[in-house]
Parts: C-alpha cells; sequence; structure tokens
C-alpha cells in the first residue's frame, strides 16, 4: 500500500473570476461570488461569542449594562474609533451585546464582524422616523420586510425591490411581544441611506408600498443575514415623524430604549 506521502498533493485550481456584465448602473452589477478580497473570517478570527446577540443602537442602555457587569470580549479599532463587543448573562444564557453604528456600510460590517466571531441568532433593536403621525413615540415597529433604497444590500443579493426579515426571528419577535402584552404592529419599513433626502415625493411612495418607519440599516442587515445564512430580525420603536412637517417629538427616551432592549434580549434567546 502506497503511503499518502509518496504523491505530492495537487495544486487547488483557483478559477479566473467571472467578467462582471456591464448595467447601466453598477449598483445593479451584482456579482454572486461568495469569497470576497477582504474576506471576514480571514480578518476576525473566531473567538466562541455566544450564539445568541443583540445589536443595539442605545449607547445609554449598553453604559448601563457594561456597569451592571456585562464584560468586554473583543475590540476592533477602526477609524471610527473603538468598536467593543460585550457579553453578559441574561435570564442565565450567555448573550452578546453590541453598538452596529449607524448606517448601513458600518452596521452591516458590524454584523459581519459578529458571525465571524461566532454569533448566529441576532435581534437588533434601534428607533425609526414614522410615516404615519398616529404611531405614538415608544410605540414598536416591527419591520417584516425593507425597501431596500440604500446600497449595501446590493452587494450581497441581486437587486429587488424589498428584503425580508428571517421568519424565525419574527416569530421569535411576535411572541415575545405577546407574552408580554405590548402592543405593537407589524410593516415594511423604509431603508434609505441619505438621512436630508427623505422628501416628500419619496416618503409617500414608501407610504403606498406600505412602509411605515424610515431607517438607515435594516435592508443591509438582512441582505448580509441572508447571504451568511444566519437568522436576524429587528424591533423599533416609533420616533421622529416625518408624515408632514417633521417633528422631533424628542423621541430619545430612556425609559422606552431600556424596554426594547430587554424585549430584543428575550426574543434572540428564544430563537
Amino acid at each position: 500500500m502506497k503511503s499518502p506521502r509518496s504523491k505530492p498533493p495537487a495544486r487547488a485550481r483557483i478559477s479566473a473570476p467571472k467578467r462582471l456584465a456591464a448595467r447601466p448602473f453598477p449598483i445593479l452589477e451584482f456579482d454572486p461570488a461568495p469569497v470576497a478580497i477582504i474576506e471576514p473570517r480571514r480578518v476576525h478570527k473566531s473567538i466562541g461569542a455566544p450564539r445568541h446577540c443583540v445589536l443595539c443602537f442605545f449607547q445609554d442602555v449598553i453604559d448601563e449594562l457594561v456597569l451592571g457587569g456585562a464584560r468586554e470580549i473583543h475590540s476592533e479599532k477602526w477609524e471610527t474609533g473603538r468598536h467593543p463587543i460585550y457579553e453578559l448573562e441574561f435570564n442565565g444564557r450567555r448573550l452578546a451585546v453590541a453598538h452596529p453604528r449607524v448606517g448601513a456600510p458600518i452596521s452591516a460590517a458590524m454584523l459581519e464582524m459578529m458571525i465571524a466571531l461566532g454569533s448566529r441568532k441576532f435581534i437588533a433593536c434601534g428607533g425609526a422616523g414614522v410615516l404615519d403621525s398616529k404611531i405614538a413615540v415608544g410605540h414598536i415597529v416591527v419591520p417584516s420586510a425593507a425597501i431596500r433604497d440604500e446600497g449595501t444590500s446590493y452587494h450581497y443579493l441581486p437587486p429587488s425591490r424589498e428584503i425580508a426579515a428571517h421568519p424565525r426571528a419574527l416569530a421569535a419577535i411576535e411572541k415575545t411581544l405577546q407574552r408580554n402584552g405590548f402592543d405593537y404592529i407589524v410593516a415594511k419599513t423604509w431603508t434609505t441611506d441619505a438621512i436630508y433626502r427623505e422628501t416628500r415625493a419619496r416618503m409617500n411612495a414608501r407610504k403606498r408600498e406600505g412602509c411605515l418607519t424610515v431607517e438607515m440599516e435594516a435592508a443591509a442587515f438582512f441582505a448580509v443575514a441572508q447571504f451568511r445564512r444566519v437568522q436576524f430580525g429587528q424591533i423599533l420603536y416609533g420616533g421622529d415623524d416625518l408624515s408632514g412637517e417633521w417633528d422631533h417629538r424628542h423621541w430619545n427616551r430612556h425609559q422606552i430604549r431600556e424596554r426594547l432592549f430587554t424585549l430584543a434580549a428575550e426574543a434572540c434567546l428564544s430563537m
């Protein structure tokens, strides 16, 4: 019998990348290649992070969690500063928590990093502008899908008008809200890159498609999660009002944000 060392291993063949067909707009030139030049798992090695992770947009809530004993398990230093990742015990189970920052590109990168570090089930919690004044400050809105009016998602999935949240994550959120007796709305959300270009005509067009909120990350989150085959859902609360003349409505309210994090953590751990 020949020794396995008697024959040198064959060199892996690296196929030439496909040439992208030119489209009228570069954003529509989707490349399905599964491996990128800067692949997340080559940059961020797994640290055995908790499988369940809440991406929390509320820095005030995260600060309180740290004071309460959440420990830093990882940190990345980018041009935007330090990006710490925390772990805490919630209802006797491990939970990772990180601030995803604001805007689709960096939030998608944070989600990529968490996946590479070991997390697989995600709930994000944040606030959003409302497109209907009847949605009060603090009222919970659960995005069933996001209109892709940003750029990041088009690098993960072929062009389409919208993208859905993971059904298991959506079901976990609804069951958690029902169990805790909270009223909520399930609706589409409008994800945009340009906070100062939310025009009246665009807002009305999104409302006609069924959107009740506007934010800057959901479509990208859902796309990354689908591409990486992890579960992802989001909980939003009604913030400023864009349905008429813009009204800030003083929506940064700590008690609401703290409650939303708790619901997100409970839903995430039930997935």
